[in-house]
């Protein structure tokens, strides 16, 4: 895994050797996302597996030198993707799973962040919004990645593009 990732939790089964296993599940906040979430979270609890919730943030490509135009000072781009993290998993999840979940919150790409972390994994788990061919094409699909690159099995939990679950603007709570 990349030194830029960080644990920004302690799942009750992290680390415990209890589980049988490791479930990853990939999340960005949206729709597609909270249900991945929410069934790697019924998975791991018929399985035994320990479950992360893995999300990944980049640097704007306009930033440079001299910073990001228009962007507040004050604003902390991995603050919020943490941020974005700690939500999905209250949203979806039960507040007894989602004490046992570990979150770790990577700076790179975001299918290669769940490749990473999902590296000798049982299984990874990632949504998907259900674009159409052309419009992935066009945009890229983090889930398509993780299913051609992906050192073990992949579920792919669909999902239609919503509402998302967001950070306040500028990163405060």
């Amino acid at each position: 895994m990349s030194e830029a990732a960080r644990d920004t939790g302690t799942g009750a089964a992290a680390g415990s050797g209890t589980a049988a296993g490791r479930l990853v599940v990939g999340v960005d906040g949206s729709e597609p996302s909270l249900k991945a979430l929410r069934w790697a979270a019924r998975q791991a609890a018929l399985t035994g597996d320990a479950l992360e919730a893995v999300i990944a943030w980049e640097m704007p490509s306009a930033y440079g030198w001299a910073g990001l135009p228009g962007l507040p000072d004050d604003v902390d781009l991995e603050a919020n993707a943490d941020q974005v993290l700690a939500r999905a998993v209250e949203t979806a999840l039960t507040p007894e799973q989602a004490r046992t979940v570990t979150r770790r919150t990577v700076l790179g790409n975001p299918a290669q962040a769940i490749l990473d972390t999902g590296e000798g994994a049982d299984l990874i788990v990632v949504g998907v919004r259900g674009h159409g061919t052309f419009r992935s094409t066009l945009l890229g699909s983090v889930s398509h990645t993780v299913t051609v690159h992906a050192s073990c099995p992949v579920v792919v939990v669909r999902g239609t593009a919503g509402t998302a679950v967001t950070a306040p603007a500028g990163g405060g709570s």
